[in-house]
This record gives structure tokens, C-alpha cells and sequence, in this order.
């Protein structure tokens, strides 16, 4: 199916859809609700990766929202244990990336690259400096801009141009190829450097990255609150693209879908569990993302439906626990053969359960 560009606004579209961002309003979290003591490069909430090595987060999904605007949730990164004093190469931020050929249309490596316009709603206890950097991975470009937090504990709503790049054209792969990174804490070898709200090389000690950015990290008394981020090409600012819940959790499971039920955390002992009958020479099918194809051959892990345990499943029938086999997978379908793989520790009839997450994240 061809894609279809419209106008919005003075913005253009791809499929009738102004916003690049995924999941920009939060409320879809198939991993965790909340998850706490984050203090490494992980996924809470969907799309939205928290890379960290300087502290330790509680990371939620918040219902405090800005009033009036039409959100229902936020994410919420509460310090729990703080790093007063970063070392040069500490980090704190939260980042989502792009594929490669969801950007073509900026054009970017060419005379006629354009614009992209960044807007989200914010809010902290501390006020200050902060920046938000998009990323070229590609071409190992990037482009900081700084905005300020005025009022402690206020949402704020921020609008954010950056320039267009005529230097470096994006793959056209389903690779990460660009970022946008919202910096909360880091050290000087982020910092260090010259602040620029323009397209520059990376230095190799990223040091032009985050000059200015204030020590959100630094204190347990610290709270930052995001939603409503908007990513839409050209420079104008446009109304929040309000996504019905079911078509923003599918764009979420090209990404990273699971047989739980969607309420119940990853590792937890909830429902929705997968379940199979030992027969002769049987393959077993595990839908992953119908109809559309996971971004790449996902990642799988296998949890005992009866303890949670990863890398395990059980035989529902006598209670015994067995290490899980070898999974075979494309984008569409993951399967166990019982004649391959080690799936031989179910007797004839028998029943095996398990929980099984696939993961394609880039």
C-alpha cells in the first residue's frame, strides 16, 4: 500500500499520522506499570528507554498530568538513590530511537533536508537548565538544545526547532538511525564542551553534548515528570496527536509484545500464559505482532507460568519445572518443535505453560 502525505497545518504527514514519537502520552506499558531501582540502560514504559549508570530510579506511569490538555498519564523518574557527585563519564537520560526509514522524509544529507519540531509538557522539582539532543547515528551527528524549567512542580509546556541538516543522509534500514535524548544527569565529559544549538560532529569525548544541563540526579528529593512529546517535521508547532489506544499499542508491538495479559508486569505470575499439548512430532505456533511483522527477528525470553522464573517453563500436569529449549522465530511467528530444540520433557498428553516476551527494540 502506497504511503499517503497530507497536509496539517502547514506540516506534512505520513499516513495521516503528524507524530514520529511513539507512545508520547505514556499510556501504553506492557513491561511494568512502575519499576524501581533502574540504575541501568533499560525499558519501563514502551519505546522509552532510560539509560543510566549515576543513580537509581523508581520509573512509573503517572496519572499527574497538566490540566486541561487531554492526557491521561505521564512518566514519572523519581531519584531514589542520588549521585551528588557525578564522575566525568556518569549519565542519566531518557531516550527514544528512530528507524531509518521512518525518517526518510526529512530529508536530511541533502539541499533539501527540513526542520523537525519537538514539543512536550514537563514538569520538576528542580528548575534550571536541561537539554534535549537529537542524535544522528548514522553519520554520528547531533544537535543540543537547551530549555528551561521555570517553576518547580509546574507544568511547563516546551517547543523545541531544530534545524535542518544538509550533511549526512539517514539509512534507509529498520536500524536505529536517530535519537532524541531528554539528559537529567551527567558528568564532564558531557559537559565540558561548547554549547551550539546547531548540527555539529560528535567529538569523540562527546563533550559538546550537555554543557549547561543542570544535576537532576543529585538529590532524592528530585522528581521529573514528561508527556505530551511531539515530533513532527517542519517548524510549526501543531495540536497533540491523540492516538486511539489500540493503534498506539500496536505500533508499540513491532517493538516488543508478550503473551501476558496486558495488565500483569513481565515476570510476574499473572494470566495470559501460553500453553501446549505434548502430541508426536509437533510444531507449536506463538503469534507474535499478527498481521505486520515484528521490526526484525525479536529476542525471546521464557518465564515459568507458575513462578515467574525466567528460562523456565512447567509441566502443568505432574508440577515439575524445566529449563526451556532452543525457540525458533521470524517477525511474524515464534515456534517449538518438540523433536528439536531440547522441548522432549513433557510425557505423552501432557501440558507445558509458559509466559513468553519477544523483544525487537532498537
Amino acid at each position: 500500500m502506497a504511503l499517503i502525505k497530507v497536509k496539517v497545518r502547514g506540516q506534512e504527514s505520513v499516513g495521516g499520522r503528524r507524530n514520529i514519537i511513539h507512545n508520547g502520552d505514556f499510556k501504553v506499558a506492557q513491561r511494568y506499570a512502575s519499576k524501581t531501582g533502574v540504575n541501568s540502560n533499560q525499558y519501563v514504559l514502551d519505546r522509552w528507554q532510560i539509560l543510566n549508570n549515576t543513580c537509581h530510579f523508581t520509573v512509573s506511569q503517572s496519572t499527574d498530568v497538566p490540566a486541561g490538555q487531554g492526557f491521561s498519564n505521564s512518566m514519572k523518574l523519581d531519584v531514589t538513590t542520588q549521585q551528588a557527585s557525578p564522575s566525568a563519564g556518569d549519565y542519566a537520560n531518557i531516550t527514544q530511537r528512530f528507524e531509518g526509514k521512518h525518517l526518510q522524509e526529512l530529508m536530511k544529507g541533502t539541499s533539501n533536508a527540513k526542520k523537525v519540531t519537538v514539543s512536550f509538557w514537563v514538569k520538576s522539582t528542580l528548575t534550571g537548565t536541561y537539554v534535549l539532543e537529537f542524535d544522528d547515528l548514522d553519520n554520528n551527528r547531533h544537535h543540543p538544545f537547551q530549555y528551561t524549567i521555570s517553576s518547580a512542580n509546574t507544568w511547563e509546556k516546551k517547543i523545541i526547532t531544530f534545524t535542518a541538516d544538509t550533511t549526512g543522509a539517514i539509512d534507509n534500514d529498520v536500524n536505529g538511525s536517530m535519537r532524541l535524548t531528554w539528559w537529567l544527569g551527567v558528568g564532564t565529559n558531557y559537559t565540558s564542551g561548547t554549547y551550539s544549538a546547531s548540527w555539529q560532529s560528535r567529538q569523540a569525548t562527546d563533550v559538546n553534548r550537555a554543557p549547561g544541563q543542570v544535576l537532576f540526579t543529585g538529590s532524592t528529593a528530585n522528581d521529573f515528570y514528561i508527556t505530551g512529546v511531539q515530533m513532527e517535521i517542519g517548524e510549526t508547532n501543531t495540536e497533540f496527536e491523540n492516538r486511539p489506544f489500540g493503534e498506539e499499542l500496536a505500533l508499540c508491538r513491532r517493538y516488543f509484545c508478550k503473551t501476558y495479559n496486558y495488565a500483569d508486569a513481565v515476570g510476574s505470575v499473572g494470566s495470559g500464559y501460553w500453553s501446549w499439548t505434548k502430541t508426536t512430532s509437533q510444531r507449536w505456533d506463538i503469534p507474535l505482532y499478527q498481521g505486520h511483522g515484528m521490526r526484525t527477528t525479536p529476542t525471546i525470553v521464557a518465564y515459568n507460568a507458575s513462578t515467574g522464573t525466567a528460562g523456565q517453563y512447567r509441566n502443568a500436569s505432574n508440577g515439575t519445572d524445566h529449563t526451556v529449549g532452543t525457540f525458533q522465530a521470524t517477525q511474524n511467528v515464534l515456534f517449538i518443535d518438540e523433536n528439536a530444540g531440547n522441548w522432549n520433557n513433557l510425557g505423552g498428553g501432557s501440558v507445558g505453560r509458559m509466559f513468553v516476551t519477544a523483544d525487537a527494540e532498537l
